[in-house]
């Protein structure tokens, strides 16, 4: 069964220490149809009404409008108990996605690790360039990295590129979900099967139907 959701608009704060852990957004995902309780790793925020209980045991596809997501945003639904990350990526980041300074520091820039299906396997890890779609896991110890797009002299670390970063133990990815070298997570962050129904329309939990890629088929989550 396929879950159609309405969604709002709402901006949240600048990330910071004190955010929800993993355990704490399952949480007040289950509890709270509607929301999703990790805030401050996104900017801005668009919420989305949860899929009925026996829809998310099944692990059935949810949709999500993209016509709502502005370039730079990210969105986050929940797909079998996990955060799905979706954001429109903007000419500027793509760019910076094929910068030969960028991939000299990350760890897998060309995706030879399992954690995307084949549909992913390319320099921006995805269906479509544009849009950009993760399990918001990191592949540590299972924290929330959050989400910083911007490219910034200091914040959350020096000479940062626009990216995830996990505050736990400091972990780095970049908007391809890209792992850096010498940080403690060891693999790019997932992306799980998805494809687009139309051209605003993407559904996340299901293959395109020339594809038959499985979820636990994936490395590390």
């Amino acid at each position: 069964m396929t879950h159609t959701s309405s969604s709002s608009l709402t901006t949240t704060s600048k990330p910071s220490s004190t955010d929800p852990s993993r355990r704490d957004f399952l949480y007040v995902a289950t509890a709270c149809a509607g929301a999703v309780g990790i805030a401050a790793s996104l900017v801005p925020f668009i919420s989305q009404l949860e899929p009925d209980q026996a829809t998310l045991a099944a692990g059935g596809p949810v949709d999500l409008d993209l016509a709502k997501v502005q370039p730079g945003q990210q969105v986050v639904v929940t797909w079998r108990g996990r955060p799905i990350f979706v954001i429109n990526r903007p000419a500027n980041a793509m760019a910076t996605l094929q910068d030969p300074k960028l991939l000299a520091q990350l760890a897998d820039p060309q995706s030879q690790e399992l954690q995307q299906p084949p549909y992913a396997e390319n320099w921006h890890r995805s269906v479509n360039p544009t849009y950009g779609v993760f399990v918001g896991i990191c592949t540590h110890l299972g924290c929330i990295p959050m989400y910083y797009p911007d490219p910034n002299p200091s914040e959350p670390v020096s000479n940062w590129l626009g990216g995830y970063f996990c505050p736990c133990h400091g972990s780095k990815y970049d908007l391809a979900g890209r792992v850096f070298h010498g940080v403690p997570a060891p693999y790019n962050l997932p992306v799980p099967p998805y494809r687009y129904v139309n051209a605003t329309t993407l559904r996340v939990g299901e293959n395109p139907p020339d594809s038959q890629f499985e979820f636990s088929s994936i490395r590390q989550i």
